[in-house]
């Protein structure tokens, strides 16, 4: 899990070396939300995040080209990246959603085994537009779910509905993509928070991926083109035919080790781990069109859901 320093070096300095990953916050982008987000993080992401970020963030960033995938409708978190996403079937009347990951919350992370449901958030995030300028703050009512177990998400619902943000700043929601990707497929990762677009394919699919005390099911792996940093957390995968969201970025391995915070590792249907150091990548989304009705109402039992439940 990818987290972009003043915290985490208070955090070790009490906890010790080998305590558990220190809770961190990258500067946040202005205008944005500056509620302090818990998520796991090391001090070499925060490092990489934070030195050198004029280079880093001008030389991943892309201008904007016609039909090409850009910053509309992403959204800065005060230490992560998050999207404005619509549902299938979703009305422009219906409250808007945010996704992003679940080690991402305000609150903390969700422990191994824990659904989060219908909690109360007045969260703020940064909207984007297709330059990646910020054009508003927009307002979460509820976390209507959270989980890092077998996969790593959370959705927000906003206060505002998608055809009052599209009236207000011509800007559409990404749509949630109802079908699962495939191999090969070329995607883009968007980081709200960095302002920055990474380009690369997916290379394949983890039966499991364990990192530190959570287990994910079927991640997307990346081809190493996508080389993403602390900060980029919770940005969305974007077809790059479709422009649909097919899954959200969440974590890569950093420095070689096993299955440990931030060195996360592949392990097959016989048991057999792999590490990929330097590989990074992020947990598929499908799943969750399944799982809202009209006026984005979350239903767990609705036929097809299939995330984890409570």
């Amino acid at each position: 899990m990818r987290k972009p320093l003043l915290v985490a070096l208070c955090a070790l300095a009490f906890a010790g070396v080998g305590a558990t990953p220190a809770v961190a916050a990258a500067p946040a982008p202005t205008g944005a939300d500056t509620t302090t987000d818990a998520a796991p993080g090391t001090l070499t992401d925060v490092v990489e995040g934070v030195v050198g970020t004029a280079t880093d963030t001008l030389s991943g960033l892309r201008a904007p080209e016609a039909g090409a995938v850009n910053f509309a409708g992403t959204v800065a978190l005060s230490n992560c990246s998050g999207s404005v996403v619509r549902m299938p079937g979703s009305a422009d009347d219906d409250p808007a959603l945010v996704l992003t990951n679940g080690h991402c919350l305000e609150s903390g992370f969700p422990a191994a085994g824990q659904v989060l449901v219908d909690r109360a958030s007045s969260r703020g995030f940064g909207l984007l537009d297709s330059s990646g300028s910020q054009v508003a703050t927009l307002r979460a009512d509820r976390l209507v779910y959270a989980t890092m177990t077998d996969t790593d998400a959370a959705i927000y619902r906003l206060r505002t509905t998608y055809g009052q943000i599209k009236s207000a700043y011509g800007i559409d929601a990404l749509e949630l993509s109802g079908t699962r990707p495939a191999a090969g497929t070329s995607i883009s990762v968007v980081s709200g928070y960095w302002k920055r677009i990474y380009d690369c394919s997916i290379d394949g699919f983890v039966y499991r991926m364990k990192e530190g005390d959570w287990t994910w099911k079927d991640s997307v792996r990346y081809t190493s083109a996508c080389d993403t940093i602390g900060g980029t957390s919770g940005s969305p995968v974007v077809d790059s035919a479709t422009g649909q969201v097919v899954a959200v970025n969440n974590t890569g391995n950093t420095n070689g080790e096993r299955c440990t915070v931030n060195n996360p590792c592949e392990v097959d249907e016989t048991g057999r781990v792999t590490v990929r150091e330097g590989i990074n990548y992020a947990q598929q989304t499908y799943l969750f069109a399944a799982c809202f009705g009209v006026d984005s109402k979350l239903d767990l039992s609705m036929s097809g859901c299939a995330v984890p439940k409570p």
